[in-house]
């Protein structure tokens, strides 16, 4: 029985001992794999940022557009009330019955 060729044995051996150098390696696999991770982390931290864009400008459009629009954003986000508008705030009791 022969053997296979030395150089075969020397090549496959290189490419043993680069793998493992490249898992052990603090830059190597580890590295790809967190940086991966971030990556699909960011992606997805862009599209809810980009979805949240979209709604903004659809709001900022219809606030332009329309001043009933605008009222009631003054009147939600912003709390304004109108001269001589009377306002009841009600509160949840802190007591049960």
């Amino acid at each position: 029985m022969k053997l296979a060729k030395p150089w075969l044995f020397a090549y496959l051996g290189a490419i043993a001992l680069l793998l493992t150098a490249s898992a052990l390696h603090p830059a190597g696999l580890r590295k790809h794999r967190a940086l991966a991770v971030d990556l699909r982390r960011v992606a997805e931290e862009n599209e809810s940022l980009r979805e949240r864009n979209s709604s903004l400008r659809r709001e900022a459009r219809a606030l332009a557009g329309d001043p009933a629009a605008l009222e009631r954003a003054a009147r939600e986000e912003l709390g304004y009330v109108r001269p001589g508008e009377r306002v009841y705030e009600l509160r949840p009791s802190g007591g049960s019955r």
